[in-house]
């Protein structure tokens, strides 16, 4: 590749970034937020596989917001109009201890970005319902990108998870490279940024409309 070539994709990844930056401050509607993280997720990586989570307001749990899987033709959650019916992720155990065996859950409570090149020769994390779904379905889980959605005050609200980059090329599995995991880092990060800012607003707007009810009682 040469110089011109490599500057070209950079002027257009920095160009992608400003307009899905605008597109997030600019959009109201919450599930066409999480759709533009995911879908702006995937044109950076080329990932199959793509999960949202969002925190729950206590922080013990997340929900899944949006699953797809481009390969197997499926999606949930988001502007799809179909449920989520898998109940949300504990992030603590009974005795209160961090959920660390899972790679998103230990996103979530670490705050850390985690990049696996295959999820089978990974030691440190607990992917059996991972290998389950893959024995029940033929699919292959094998690079997995943790990134959690961290706002400007640190908060993280959410965790993005990624499964299986491809090479838009041959089409074959690749690991998540150390430059789309930067991409996707800022790309959480201003996905955070724009969901903490809506529900401030809706807070906000929540609370006028409360003193204006007591107000006129």
């Amino acid at each position: 590749m040469t110089l011109k070539e490599k500057c070209a994709i950079l002027e257009d990844r920095i160009k992608r970034l400003q307009e899905i930056g605008l597109a997030l401050s600019t959009e109201d509607d919450i599930n066409v937020i999480f759709e533009l993280i995911m879908g702006e997720a995937k044109n950076i990586t080329n990932a199959d596989g793509r999960t949202l989570y969002m925190i729950s307001d206590d922080g013990k749990t997340m929900k899944f917001e949006i699953m797809a899987t481009e390969s197997m033709n499926f999606a949930q959650g988001g502007t799809t109009g179909i449920e989520i019916k898998i109940p949300p992720m504990q992030l603590f155990d009974e005795e209160g201890n961090p959920n660390h065996s899972s790679i998103v859950a230990y996103s979530a409570n670490t705050g850390k970005t985690v990049n696996i090149k295959d999820a089978y020769k990974e030691k440190g994390f607990d992917f059996t319902g991972a290998k389950t779904f893959d024995k029940n379905t033929g699919y292959r889980t094998q690079s997995v990108l943790s990134v959690p959605l961290k706002n400007h005050e640190n908060d993280i609200v959410g965790v993005m998870q990624l499964i299986n980059a491809k090479d838009p090329q041959s089409g074959k599995t690749i690991s998540f490279s150390a430059d789309m995991q930067h991409q996707i880092e800022s790309l959480a990060s201003q996905g955070a940024v724009a969901l903490t800012n809506k529900r401030l607003v809706a807070e906000l707007k929540s609370l006028f409309e409360s003193f204006i009810q007591l107000i006129a009682t």
